[in-house]
């Protein structure tokens, strides 16, 4: 199998299927749904610095304020995951 596409694997099932119960197909499509969206905009990325990208994914701005108190957390698929954002 690609290296990448079992990374990918092991971090879905550790990070969100493993931890919850799916009652059919539809929602284990929108539990997918969502935590692929997490996994691609909402977290922080190793390769990157650790830093989010900014919404336009515009590589020379970043989204992250010096200021930790002023930060925001969402949680995304009942606390599961959390995101963190600058507060406007």
């Amino acid at each position: 199998m690609n290296a990448f596409a079992e990374r990918w694997i092991n971090s879905v099932r550790r990070e969100c299927t493993d931890r919850l119960l799916i009652t059919g197909e539809h929602h284990l499509r929108t539990v997918l749904a969502t935590y692929v969206e997490h996994y691609n905009a909402g977290r922080s990325h190793q390769g990157d610095g650790l830093h989010l990208h900014a919404p336009d994914d515009d590589p020379n701005v970043l989204a992250f304020p010096a200021q930790p108190d002023r930060i925001r957390r969402r949680q995304v698929l009942g606390g599961l995951l959390n995101e963190y954002q600058p507060v406007a």
